[in-house]
């Protein structure tokens, strides 16, 4: 499967994609199995693609590009890899584009478009839902770091430090022994500290979530430099040994929670800026006008796709940042999309 940089590649090819005269096909799956290992959108495919060629007139080469795209189609998901729980399709043969794409991260549901340019919107929010994070697992003895993007896993290291052994002593031997024993736990959290700064620069992380017990997230948060604490988003309950799955699941959760939060603040910041007449535009037009003379630094939005996919292309196009907030009701006043700014004309 595709890593997040190659589906943010391709999310950029695709928002400066010209189809000429013909329609280009834009295909979202969910894929992932029922409880009985089924997969369910075979009769959606079959009878949405069929119906919606059937509206192009039977003769000429836009049909014959759509019928085109149809059988590749049809051909690509009858050998779908099963661990995909999604999937995104663009298809255009009249001018050979033919680009899919299965994910680790589920596609929310089935969404099939016929238009004049790809339709991007679903494909922007779900990287910017499953962003590459760090969740560090550790204990006093041994740690595990992964590294998390599009909702499977792009790197992993495991730390193993000196296992103490309890022994029965007393007086000045068991001050002694004890010093010795919180001498290692942080010169292991250290270490742990300094693995998980090389790994946060290499990958470029924003985020951090950490997991471990009561004695040894007191010293990793001693040892944490102040930019790595910033990123530090949360820390919850896992087992240093949990499976690979539950870490993903939990910490993602943790991830998701905290945007959810720090939405407000990001609208707030939006409106004060708009208001004092600074660095900030809201609404739908002033929004576009500004993506169009390449003012924007951030697009901020939980708009209606129809606008939504127009305006994500042309942050792409741009170099644009984008955040989706979750809650629409943060910015409904004004159409539920404004810009952080770069410059002001």
């Amino acid at each position: 499967m595709p890593s997040l940089d190659q589906l943010s590649a391709q999310l950029d090819r695709l928002a400066a994609f010209h189809p000429g005269p013909f329609a280009v096909i834009s295909l979202y799956l969910n894929t992932q199995p029922d409880q009985n290992g089924r997969d369910h959108f075979e009769p959606f495919l079959r009878k949405e693609l069929a119906e919606r060629v059937r509206t192009y007139p039977a003769s000429g080469p836009e049909r014959e590009s759509l019928e085109e795209d149809a059988d590749k189609i049809r051909r690509y998901v009858g050998d779908l890899q099963r661990s995909a729980n999604g999937l995104a399709i663009f298809a255009c043969a009249g001018a050979e584009l033919f680009d899919a794409m299965p994910f680790a991260a589920p596609v929310e549901a089935h969404r099939l478009y016929v238009s004049d340019r790809p339709h991007l919107y679903p494909l922007a929010r779900l990287i910017g839902e499953y962003p590459r994070y760090a969740a560090l697992l550790a204990d006093t003895h041994s740690a595990r770091i992964f590294v998390f993007a599009a909702n499977a896993l792009e790197r992993s290291e495991q730390i193993e430090g000196v296992k103490t052994k309890r022994h029965k002593m007393g007086g000045w031997s068991q001050a002694r022994y004890q010093r010795h024993t919180e001498n290692y736990h942080i010169h292991h959290a250290r270490e742990v500290v300094d693995a998980l700064a090389r790994i946060v620069r290499d990958e470029s992380i924003r985020s951090i979530v950490i997991a471990g017990d009561d004695v040894i997230v007191p010293l990793l948060e001693e040892q944490l430099p102040k930019d790595l604490a910033e990123r530090v988003i949360d820390i919850v309950k896992l087992d240093v040994r949990a499976p690979e799955r539950e870490v993903l699941e939990r910490t993602i959760a943790a991830l998701h929670e905290k945007s959810a939060e720090t939405d407000r603040d990001t609208v707030d910041d939006l409106l004060g800026a708009y208001r004092a007449n600074g660095l900030g535009v809201v609404g739908v037009d002033q929004t576009r006008r500004a993506l169009e003379m390449g003012e924007v630094d951030e697009l901020i939005m939980t708009a209606d796709e129809g606008v939504a996919d127009e305006l994500v292309a042309k942050a792409r196009q741009t170099a644009a940042k984008i955040c989706f907030i979750q809650d629409p009701a943060l910015l409904s006043a004004v159409g539920g999309v404004g810009a952080r700014l770069r410059f002001k004309i």
